[in-house]
C-alpha cells in the first residue's frame, strides 16, 4: 500500500461525511439508488454529536424530530461505518415494530452490498436481523421492542433507539438493554423519535436532557429544515395572519407555507385536528411537538416565541429572580430582567444551599442589582438568611408564592399574580427573553383555571408532575422578577440615592470641619 492509498483509507476511516458520499448508497424518496450525501439536517446532527464526542469521548443524544428527516439513515450509516472500521465493535438497533426493523435492516444490507470492495469486510454470518464481519469480531444487529428481554444479554458499544416514543415496554427496555452499554469512551447512544404526547419514556428522557440532568444532549430538528418540504404557489397565494407569524418567526418561504397548509388539510380529512396533528408530526419547536391538553396553558407558545424573536433595549432597575431547587430532580434557576429585556438565564442541578448562596453573592457584587427576589419555599429561606448575614438584606426580597396577592381580586395567590404580570409583560411587545427551548417549555407548561370568585389560579407543581411535566423552574425564576411592582423598585432606588447623598454630605461636612480645625 503506497502513501496515497494510506491517505485515502485514513480519510475514509476518520471522515464519516466523506465516507458516506464515497462508499454508501441510499434509496431516495423517488426510488432511485444514489450516493449518500448528508443533507442539512444530517450535517447539523453530525456537527452536534461530533462536538460532544470530542468533549466527552462518547455520544449520548436524545433527538426530537419530524417525520422522514433522514435521522435513521444518518445513524445506520454511521454505525455501519463504525463496525466495519473497528475491532470488537457491536451495534444494536431497536425499533418500535417489525416493519421498521425490516426497513432498517434492508438499509444496512444496501449499505453493505453497495460498499466498494476495497473497504467492504467479509460477512461471516448473515440472517434476517444480523451481520457479523469476519476478522473484525464486529457486528450489526436489529431487534423489535415488545420483547422485554431483547438485547439484555448483549455487549453493545453502539445503540440506536428508533421511534422511542412508540416502544411498548419502554421503561423495561431502559432497565435492560440500556444497561448493556458501558459508560466508556467510544460508546454511542441515540434515542430518536417523533413526539407522542407526554408522560412516556421518550418525553421523560427529553425533559431530563433539556434540564441537564443526564449526560444526554437534546437535539431538536424542525420540519422546515427539510428542503423537499415545499409546494409550488400561484401568483395570487396569500398567507393568513397565523401563517404570517410563522414567516416572521422562522423566515419561511411561501412554498413552505403552502406545503404546511396542504398537510394540515390532509390530516384534517383523516379525522384528526389537522393543525394539532401537524404540529406533533412536523413541529417548529419542542413545545409544539409535546402538545399538552392544549388551550388550558396559561401562556401560549406563540406568545413566548414572539418574545424569543423580539429585540428590545434594557432600561431601569436590574431585578434578579431566583427559584432554588426544592427537590432533588428540580433545577435552581436564576434570570435577570431589566425593563423590557430578560437575559442571563442560568440553571443548575443538585446545588446545595451554600453553593447557591455563592452564586447569588457573586451576582450581587458584580452586577449590583436593585433587588434579588428569592422563592423562600424549600431551600430559599436558608439562602436568604445567609445572604442577609453577608450584608445583602436591603437587596433581598423573600417571596412566598402561596401568600396573598397584592391584587387579591384578580389572583388567588402571589404566584398566580407574578405569572399574570409576566404574561401581560410578554404580550406587550416589544419585550425580549432568552432564545431558549427549556425556558419556552416552562413558560407554556403551567395550566390554569378561574375560581368561583373570577380569580386566576395556577396549576400546582405537584399536579404538573402527576401529568409527567417537570417543575417549571426557569419560568418561575422569570416570574419572580415581577414580585415587586415597578413603583417599589423606583422607591428603593430613590432611597439608595438618598443614602448615598447623605453619606456624601456627611463626608463633605467632616472635611470642612477638619479644614477649619487645621487653620485655627
Amino acid at each position: 500500500m503506497d502513501e496515497l492509498e494510506r491517505r485515502i483509507r485514513r480519510r475514509l476511516r476518520d471522515d464519516y461525511p466523506h465516507y458516506s458520499k464515497k462508499c454508501l448508497k441510499i434509496r431516495t424518496k423517488d426510488g432511485s439508488i444514489e450516493p449518500f450525501q448528508l443533507n442539512k439536517v444530517q450535517e447539523y446532527l453530525h456537527g452536534r454529536v461530533e462536538q460532544q464526542r470530542r468533549e466527552t469521548g462518547k455520544v449520548r443524544a436524545v433527538i426530537l424530530k419530524g417525520r422522514q428527516q433522514g435521522i435513521s439513515t444518518y445513524i445506520e450509516g454511521r454505525y455501519y461505518h463504525a463496525v466495519t472500521h473497528n475491532f470488537g465493535m457491536r451495534a444494536f438497533i431497536l425499533t418500535h415494530d417489525i416493519d421498521a426493523t425490516n426497513n432498517l435492516f434492508e438499509m444496512a444490507r444496501r449499505y453493505h452490498d453497495n460498499c466498494p470492495g476495497v473497504v467492504r469486510p467479509t460477512v461471516e454470518k448473515s440472517n434476517a436481523k444480523e451481520l457479523i464481519f469476519s476478522g473484525l469480531d464486529s457486528g450489526y444487529k436489529l431487534g423489535t421492542a415488545g420483547n422485554k428481554g431483547v438485547g439484555r444479554s448483549s455487549t453493545i458499544q453502539l445503540f440506536h433507539g428508533s421511534e422511542v416514543a412508540l416502544w411498548p415496554n419502554a421503561y423495561e427496555h431502559a432497565k435492560g438493554i440500556m444497561q448493556a452499554i458501558p459508560k466508556l469512551p467510544g460508546t454511542e447512544i441515540f434515542l430518536e423519535s417523533t413526539a407522542r404526547g407526554v408522560s412516556n419514556y421518550f418525553h421523560d428522557q427529553w425533559q431530563m436532557a433539556e434540564a441537564g440532568e443526564t449526560d444526554f444532549i437534546p437535539i431538536f430538528i424542525p420540519w422546515f429544515w427539510q428542503d423537499e418540504y415545499k409546494e409550488s404557489v400561484d401568483d395570487d397565494f396569500i398567507c393568513d395572519d397565523e401563517e404570517l407569524e410563522l414567516v416572521h418567526f422562522y423566515n419561511l418561504s411561501p412554498e413552505q407555507i403552502k406545503w404546511r397548509r396542504s398537510k394540515i388539510n390532509e390530516f384534517g380529512r383523516k379525522g384528526f385536528d389537522g393543525l394539532k396533528f401537524f404540529m406533533q408530526e412536523y413541529p417548529c419547536t419542542p413545545v409544539e411537538a409535546f402538545q399538552r391538553t392544549g388551550d388550558d396553558s396559561f401562556i401560549l407558545p406563540q406568545t413566548v416565541m414572539a418574545a424569543r424573536r423580539c429585540t428590545a433595549e434594557p432600561y431601569g432597575n436590574l431585578v434578579v429572580g431566583v427559584d432554588p431547587a426544592w427537590m432533588g430532580d428540580d433545577r435552581t434557576s436564576i434570570i435577570r430582567r431589566q425593563g423590557r429585556v430578560s437575559y442571563g438565564l442560568e440553571s443548575y442541578i443538585k446545588k446545595d444551599t451554600m453553593e447557591v448562596v455563592g452564586i447569588i453573592n457573586r451576582i450581587i457584587i458584580n452586577e449590583k442589582p436593585a433587588k434579588v427576589c428569592v422563592d423562600v419555599g424549600g431551600l430559599g429561606a436558608g439562602i436568604c438568611d445567609r445572604l442577609k448575614e453577608l450584608g445583602h438584606r436591603s437587596i433581598l426580597v423573600p417571596v412566598n408564592g402561596g401568600c396573598v396577592a397584592l391584587d387579591d381580586r384578580r389572583y388567588v395567590n402571589k404566584r398566580a399574580e407574578m405569572w399574570g404580570l409576566m404574561k401581560e409583560w410578554l404580550l406587550d411587545l416589544p419585550c425580549q427573553i432568552p432564545d431558549n427551548d427549556s425556558l419556552h417549555a416552562d413558560l407554556c407548561a403551567v395550566n390554569y383555571k378561574i375560581d368561583s370568585n373570577s380569580r386566576t389560579q395556577l396549576e400546582k407543581k405537584e399536579d404538573m408532575k402527576r401529568r409527567g411535566i417537570r417543575s417549571p423552574d426557569e419560568g418561575d425564576a422569570l416570574a419572580l422578577t415581577f414580585a415587586l411592582p415597578d413603583f417599589a423598585l423606583i422607591e428603593s432606588k430613590k432611597q439608595e440615592y438618598k443614602t448615598i447623598a447623605q453619606s456624601l454630605a456627611s463626608s463633605s461636612n467632616r472635611i470642612d470641619r477638619l479644614k477649619k480645625a487645621a487653620y485655627k
